[in-house]
Protein backbone atom coordinates (compact mmCIF):
# COMPACT_ATOMS: atom_id res chain seq x y z
CA UNK A 1 0.00 0.00 0.00
CA UNK A 2 3.18 2.25 0.27
CA UNK A 3 2.31 3.00 -3.65
CA UNK A 4 -0.53 5.17 -2.70
CA UNK A 5 1.59 7.74 -1.50
CA UNK A 6 3.67 7.83 -4.48
CA UNK A 7 2.96 10.77 -6.47
CA UNK A 8 3.85 9.43 -9.75
CA UNK A 9 1.36 6.59 -8.97
CA UNK A 10 -1.37 9.37 -7.95
CA UNK A 11 -0.40 12.07 -10.71
CA UNK A 12 -1.19 8.56 -12.98
CA UNK A 13 -4.28 7.54 -11.98
CA UNK A 14 -5.69 11.20 -12.26
CA UNK A 15 -4.52 11.69 -15.75
CA UNK A 16 -6.44 8.14 -16.56
CA UNK A 17 -9.79 9.07 -14.62
CA UNK A 18 -9.27 12.60 -16.63
CA UNK A 19 -9.51 11.16 -20.15
CA UNK A 20 -12.74 9.25 -19.01
CA UNK A 21 -14.47 12.25 -18.58
CA UNK A 22 -17.11 13.57 -21.05
CA UNK A 23 -15.75 15.51 -23.95
CA UNK A 24 -16.96 18.13 -25.62
CA UNK A 25 -18.63 16.24 -28.54
CA UNK A 26 -20.77 14.06 -25.87
CA UNK A 27 -21.52 16.98 -24.23
CA UNK A 28 -23.51 18.75 -27.27
CA UNK A 29 -24.82 15.09 -27.86
CA UNK A 30 -26.33 15.27 -24.34
CA UNK A 31 -27.69 18.90 -24.80
CA UNK A 32 -30.17 17.33 -27.59
CA UNK A 33 -31.72 14.56 -25.74
CA UNK A 34 -35.15 14.91 -24.25
CA UNK A 35 -35.07 15.09 -20.38
CA UNK A 36 -36.48 11.53 -20.17
CA UNK A 37 -33.27 10.19 -21.98
CA UNK A 38 -30.86 12.24 -20.41
CA UNK A 39 -31.17 10.22 -16.84
CA UNK A 40 -30.47 6.67 -19.26
CA UNK A 41 -27.35 9.15 -21.03
CA UNK A 42 -26.01 10.46 -17.64
CA UNK A 43 -25.55 7.18 -16.61
CA UNK A 44 -23.88 5.60 -19.06
CA UNK A 45 -21.32 8.65 -18.81
CA UNK A 46 -20.58 6.86 -15.43
CA UNK A 47 -22.99 7.25 -13.34
CA UNK A 48 -25.16 4.66 -13.08
CA UNK A 49 -24.47 3.07 -9.95
CA UNK A 50 -25.64 6.63 -8.02
CA UNK A 51 -28.84 6.87 -10.56
CA UNK A 52 -29.62 3.32 -9.49
CA UNK A 53 -29.24 4.04 -5.79
CA UNK A 54 -31.19 7.28 -5.49
CA UNK A 55 -34.29 5.63 -8.33
CA UNK A 56 -36.30 4.25 -5.62
CA UNK A 57 -36.80 7.89 -4.17
CA UNK A 58 -36.04 10.39 -6.83
CA UNK A 59 -36.93 10.82 -10.83
CA UNK A 60 -36.47 13.26 -13.51
CA UNK A 61 -33.94 16.34 -12.59
CA UNK A 62 -34.24 15.65 -8.75
CA UNK A 63 -32.37 12.08 -9.32
CA UNK A 64 -29.83 13.20 -11.95
CA UNK A 65 -28.72 16.12 -9.50
CA UNK A 66 -28.82 13.88 -6.73
CA UNK A 67 -26.56 10.87 -8.32
CA UNK A 68 -24.20 13.85 -9.77
CA UNK A 69 -23.16 15.22 -6.24
CA UNK A 70 -23.05 11.89 -4.53
CA UNK A 71 -20.71 10.66 -7.21
CA UNK A 72 -18.60 13.96 -7.08
CA UNK A 73 -18.38 13.76 -3.38
CA UNK A 74 -17.01 10.10 -3.46
CA UNK A 75 -14.55 10.79 -6.06
CA UNK A 76 -12.92 14.08 -4.27
CA UNK A 77 -12.87 11.36 -1.13
CA UNK A 78 -11.52 9.19 -3.15
CA UNK A 79 -8.80 11.07 -4.81
CA UNK A 80 -7.57 12.27 -1.12
CA UNK A 81 -7.30 8.91 0.55
CA UNK A 82 -4.86 8.14 -2.30
CA UNK A 83 -2.63 10.83 -1.45
CA UNK A 84 -0.23 11.03 1.79
CA UNK A 85 2.33 13.49 2.62
CA UNK A 86 3.52 15.64 0.59
CA UNK A 87 1.19 15.60 -1.98
CA UNK A 88 -2.10 14.85 0.20
CA UNK A 89 -0.98 18.49 2.07
CA UNK A 90 -0.58 20.34 -1.87
CA UNK A 91 -3.75 18.57 -2.89
CA UNK A 92 -6.34 19.04 0.17
CA UNK A 93 -5.49 22.81 -0.15
CA UNK A 94 -7.35 22.91 -3.01
CA UNK A 95 -10.26 19.97 -2.02
CA UNK A 96 -10.75 21.73 1.28
CA UNK A 97 -12.69 24.85 -1.03
CA UNK A 98 -15.86 22.19 -1.36
CA UNK A 99 -16.44 22.73 2.32
CA UNK A 100 -16.62 26.29 1.92
CA UNK A 101 -19.34 25.59 -0.99
CA UNK A 102 -21.60 23.13 1.88
CA UNK A 103 -21.59 25.34 4.20
CA UNK A 104 -22.68 28.40 1.67
CA UNK A 105 -25.46 25.60 0.37
CA UNK A 106 -26.19 25.27 4.22
CA UNK A 107 -26.70 29.17 4.59
CA UNK A 108 -28.70 30.19 1.18
CA UNK A 109 -31.15 26.89 2.35
CA UNK A 110 -31.45 28.38 5.76
CA UNK A 111 -32.41 32.02 4.57
CA UNK A 112 -34.56 31.05 1.71
CA UNK A 113 -36.07 28.61 4.11
CA UNK A 114 -35.60 25.80 1.37
CA UNK A 115 -37.22 22.79 2.59
CA UNK A 116 -34.94 20.17 4.08
CA UNK A 117 -36.49 17.57 1.92
CA UNK A 118 -34.99 19.44 -1.31
CA UNK A 119 -31.95 19.90 -0.31
CA UNK A 120 -31.51 16.20 0.48
CA UNK A 121 -32.97 15.19 -2.66
CA UNK A 122 -30.16 17.60 -4.74
CA UNK A 123 -27.50 19.84 -3.54
CA UNK A 124 -26.22 17.61 -0.39
CA UNK A 125 -27.88 14.10 -0.92
CA UNK A 126 -28.98 12.54 2.54
CA UNK A 127 -27.74 8.87 1.30
CA UNK A 128 -24.44 10.23 1.16
CA UNK A 129 -23.13 10.42 4.75
CA UNK A 130 -20.68 12.97 4.12
CA UNK A 131 -23.85 15.29 4.39
CA UNK A 132 -25.74 14.12 7.48
CA UNK A 133 -23.93 17.31 9.39
CA UNK A 134 -24.92 19.92 6.95
CA UNK A 135 -28.77 18.13 6.77
CA UNK A 136 -28.47 18.78 10.74
CA UNK A 137 -27.37 22.32 10.58
CA UNK A 138 -30.68 23.35 8.15
CA UNK A 139 -33.01 21.09 10.26
CA UNK A 140 -31.92 22.61 13.44
CA UNK A 141 -31.51 26.33 12.41
CA UNK A 142 -34.17 29.16 12.94
CA UNK A 143 -31.92 31.90 11.24
CA UNK A 144 -29.30 32.52 9.63
CA UNK A 145 -27.36 33.38 13.00
CA UNK A 146 -28.15 29.90 14.24
CA UNK A 147 -26.57 28.41 11.37
CA UNK A 148 -23.74 30.02 11.58
CA UNK A 149 -23.30 28.88 15.58
CA UNK A 150 -23.74 25.44 14.81
CA UNK A 151 -20.33 26.32 12.47
CA UNK A 152 -18.49 27.69 15.47
CA UNK A 153 -15.95 24.25 15.07
CA UNK A 154 -15.19 24.20 11.68
CA UNK A 155 -12.15 26.07 10.69
CA UNK A 156 -13.87 28.95 9.13
CA UNK A 157 -16.11 29.11 12.37
CA UNK A 158 -14.38 32.24 14.13
CA UNK A 159 -14.48 34.15 10.79
CA UNK A 160 -18.55 33.52 10.37
CA UNK A 161 -19.14 34.82 13.95
CA UNK A 162 -17.18 37.51 13.65
CA UNK A 163 -19.55 38.72 11.28
CA UNK A 164 -21.94 41.47 12.50
CA UNK A 165 -25.42 39.84 13.42
CA UNK A 166 -27.14 41.77 11.54
CA UNK A 167 -24.82 41.16 8.39
CA UNK A 168 -26.38 39.74 5.42
CA UNK A 169 -25.87 36.23 3.33
CA UNK A 170 -23.81 38.08 1.01
CA UNK A 171 -21.62 39.41 4.43
CA UNK A 172 -21.18 35.83 5.41
CA UNK A 173 -20.41 34.35 2.39
CA UNK A 174 -17.30 36.87 1.62
CA UNK A 175 -16.02 36.03 4.50
CA UNK A 176 -16.25 32.04 3.80
CA UNK A 177 -14.21 33.54 0.75
CA UNK A 178 -12.04 35.69 2.35
CA UNK A 179 -11.19 32.73 5.11
CA UNK A 180 -10.90 29.85 2.26
CA UNK A 181 -8.41 31.99 0.19
CA UNK A 182 -6.43 33.49 3.14
CA UNK A 183 -5.59 29.69 4.36
CA UNK A 184 -4.84 28.21 1.17
CA UNK A 185 -2.26 30.85 0.45
CA UNK A 186 -1.00 30.42 3.49
CA UNK A 187 -0.79 26.65 3.20
CA UNK A 188 1.15 26.56 -0.01
CA UNK A 189 4.71 26.69 1.17
CA UNK A 190 8.19 26.79 -0.41
CA UNK A 191 8.99 28.35 -4.16
CA UNK A 192 8.87 25.08 -5.99
CA UNK A 193 7.76 25.58 -9.33
CA UNK A 194 4.59 23.55 -8.21
CA UNK A 195 3.80 26.08 -5.22
CA UNK A 196 5.00 29.17 -7.64
CA UNK A 197 1.94 27.80 -10.11
CA UNK A 198 -0.89 26.60 -8.00
CA UNK A 199 -0.24 30.06 -6.23
CA UNK A 200 -0.94 31.56 -9.84
CA UNK A 201 -3.91 30.03 -10.47
CA UNK A 202 -5.47 30.41 -6.80
CA UNK A 203 -3.85 34.35 -7.47
CA UNK A 204 -6.16 34.35 -10.75
CA UNK A 205 -9.38 32.79 -8.73
CA UNK A 206 -8.85 36.00 -6.49
CA UNK A 207 -8.78 38.51 -9.38
CA UNK A 208 -11.38 36.74 -11.25
CA UNK A 209 -13.66 37.25 -8.27
CA UNK A 210 -12.82 40.73 -7.45
CA UNK A 211 -13.47 41.93 -11.10
CA UNK A 212 -16.43 40.38 -10.93
CA UNK A 213 -17.49 42.34 -7.92
CA UNK A 214 -16.00 45.79 -9.52
CA UNK A 215 -17.99 45.22 -12.40
CA UNK A 216 -21.12 44.13 -10.46
CA UNK A 217 -20.73 47.52 -8.58
CA UNK A 218 -20.95 49.58 -11.20
CA UNK A 219 -24.24 47.83 -12.65
CA UNK A 220 -25.84 47.93 -9.30
CA UNK A 221 -24.87 51.35 -7.94
CA UNK A 222 -23.00 50.79 -5.19
CA UNK A 223 -19.61 52.95 -4.77
CA UNK A 224 -16.67 51.94 -5.17
CA UNK A 225 -15.67 52.51 -1.30
CA UNK A 226 -17.96 49.90 -0.31
CA UNK A 227 -16.54 47.41 -3.00
CA UNK A 228 -13.08 47.64 -1.39
CA UNK A 229 -14.24 46.08 1.82
CA UNK A 230 -15.33 43.01 -0.37
CA UNK A 231 -12.08 42.61 -1.92
CA UNK A 232 -10.14 39.73 -1.68
CA UNK A 233 -6.37 40.08 -0.79
CA UNK A 234 -3.79 37.90 -3.38
CA UNK A 235 -4.72 38.67 -6.70
CA UNK A 236 -1.67 39.16 -8.98
CA UNK A 237 -3.70 41.59 -11.54
CA UNK A 238 -5.22 43.78 -8.86
CA UNK A 239 -3.15 43.48 -5.73
CA UNK A 240 -3.53 44.48 -2.27
CA UNK A 241 -2.11 48.19 -3.18
CA UNK A 242 -4.05 48.90 -5.92
CA UNK A 243 -6.99 49.24 -4.07
CA UNK A 244 -7.23 52.55 -2.98
CA UNK A 245 -7.11 53.50 -6.75
CA UNK A 246 -10.18 51.17 -7.42
CA UNK A 247 -11.80 52.82 -4.64
CA UNK A 248 -10.92 56.39 -6.50
CA UNK A 249 -11.33 55.29 -10.00
CA UNK A 250 -13.67 52.31 -10.05
CA UNK A 251 -14.08 50.11 -13.50
CA UNK A 252 -11.86 52.66 -15.04
CA UNK A 253 -8.96 52.13 -12.46
CA UNK A 254 -9.15 48.23 -12.56
CA UNK A 255 -9.48 48.24 -16.79
CA UNK A 256 -5.75 49.96 -16.68
CA UNK A 257 -4.72 47.62 -14.55
CA UNK A 258 -5.27 44.85 -16.80
CA UNK A 259 -4.33 46.90 -19.76
CA UNK A 260 -0.94 47.60 -18.30
CA UNK A 261 -0.40 43.88 -17.51
CA UNK A 262 1.86 41.09 -19.72
CA UNK A 263 -0.21 38.22 -18.11
CA UNK A 264 -3.78 39.16 -19.19
CA UNK A 265 -5.34 38.84 -22.84
CA UNK A 266 -7.39 42.37 -22.36
CA UNK A 267 -8.76 42.11 -26.23
CA UNK A 268 -10.05 38.66 -25.42
CA UNK A 269 -11.26 40.03 -21.57
CA UNK A 270 -12.68 43.34 -23.97
CA UNK A 271 -14.63 40.89 -26.18
CA UNK A 272 -16.23 39.05 -23.84
CA UNK A 273 -17.41 42.43 -21.71
CA UNK A 274 -19.50 43.50 -24.87
CA UNK A 275 -20.90 40.39 -25.23
CA UNK A 276 -21.93 40.76 -21.49
CA UNK A 277 -23.01 44.38 -22.13
CA UNK A 278 -25.33 42.84 -24.98
CA UNK A 279 -26.70 40.48 -23.35
CA UNK A 280 -26.90 42.35 -19.82
CA UNK A 281 -25.43 39.78 -18.31
CA UNK A 282 -22.01 38.48 -16.52
CA UNK A 283 -22.13 35.21 -17.79
CA UNK A 284 -19.84 36.03 -21.09
CA UNK A 285 -17.18 37.58 -18.62
CA UNK A 286 -17.56 34.32 -15.63
CA UNK A 287 -17.38 32.01 -18.39
CA UNK A 288 -14.25 33.33 -19.95
CA UNK A 289 -12.54 33.42 -16.54
CA UNK A 290 -13.65 29.66 -15.72
CA UNK A 291 -11.61 29.08 -19.22
CA UNK A 292 -8.98 31.22 -18.49
CA UNK A 293 -8.70 29.09 -15.46
CA UNK A 294 -9.13 25.88 -17.16
CA UNK A 295 -6.10 26.74 -19.17
CA UNK A 296 -3.94 27.75 -16.62
CA UNK A 297 -4.51 24.45 -15.01
CA UNK A 298 -3.88 22.72 -18.04
CA UNK A 299 -0.65 24.58 -18.73
CA UNK A 300 0.74 23.51 -15.25
CA UNK A 301 0.12 20.08 -15.32
CA UNK A 302 1.65 19.67 -18.13
CA UNK A 303 4.67 21.37 -17.11
CA UNK A 304 4.66 18.60 -14.20
CA UNK A 305 2.71 16.02 -14.87
CA UNK A 306 4.39 13.93 -11.88
CA UNK A 307 3.37 16.33 -9.36
CA UNK A 308 -0.02 17.21 -7.50
CA UNK A 309 -0.96 19.37 -10.28
CA UNK A 310 -2.23 17.05 -12.62
CA UNK A 311 -4.92 15.32 -9.52
CA UNK A 312 -5.75 19.16 -8.77
CA UNK A 313 -6.45 19.68 -12.63
CA UNK A 314 -8.72 15.99 -12.63
CA UNK A 315 -10.49 17.21 -9.80
CA UNK A 316 -11.31 20.43 -11.24
CA UNK A 317 -12.23 19.11 -14.65
CA UNK A 318 -14.65 16.77 -12.76
CA UNK A 319 -16.37 19.22 -11.28
CA UNK A 320 -16.67 21.08 -14.20
CA UNK A 321 -18.10 17.74 -15.97
CA UNK A 322 -20.75 17.24 -12.92
CA UNK A 323 -22.15 21.23 -13.04
CA UNK A 324 -22.01 20.63 -17.23
CA UNK A 325 -24.46 18.10 -16.69
CA UNK A 326 -26.02 19.36 -14.06
CA UNK A 327 -26.68 22.55 -15.85
CA UNK A 328 -28.09 20.74 -19.06
CA UNK A 329 -30.29 18.40 -17.41
CA UNK A 330 -31.83 21.65 -15.43
CA UNK A 331 -31.59 23.50 -18.39
CA UNK A 332 -33.82 21.34 -20.54
CA UNK A 333 -36.37 20.75 -17.65
CA UNK A 334 -36.61 24.35 -17.45
CA UNK A 335 -36.90 24.44 -21.64
CA UNK A 336 -33.71 27.00 -22.39
CA UNK A 337 -32.93 26.31 -26.07
CA UNK A 338 -29.72 23.93 -27.01
CA UNK A 339 -27.98 27.88 -27.91
CA UNK A 340 -28.35 29.31 -24.91
CA UNK A 341 -27.06 25.41 -23.08
CA UNK A 342 -24.58 25.42 -25.17
CA UNK A 343 -23.02 29.16 -24.77
CA UNK A 344 -22.88 27.83 -20.85
CA UNK A 345 -20.92 25.09 -21.16
CA UNK A 346 -19.30 24.71 -24.77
Amino acid sequence: MVMLGNTPYVAARAKSRRQKLADRARLRQLISQSPEQLTVAVGEIGYRSEIDLYAGQMSGGDLVEAALTHNLEHELEKMLSLCSGKIRGIVETYTSRFEYYNAKVVLRSVVNQVELEKVAHSILPELNDINTPWLKIIENSDDLRSAVVQMRRKSFGSDLNAVSEDGRLSDYEDALDRHYFKHALNSIGGNSPVSRFLKELIGAEIDHRNLVNILEAEHVGISFEDVVSMLIPGGRLIPRRAFSSIAAGGQEAAMALLRGSNRFDFPAFEAALSQSKEVNSLDPVVTWFKEREHNIMKRMSYLHPVSALPVIHYVAMKVQEVNDLRFIVRGRLAGLSNEVIEAHIL
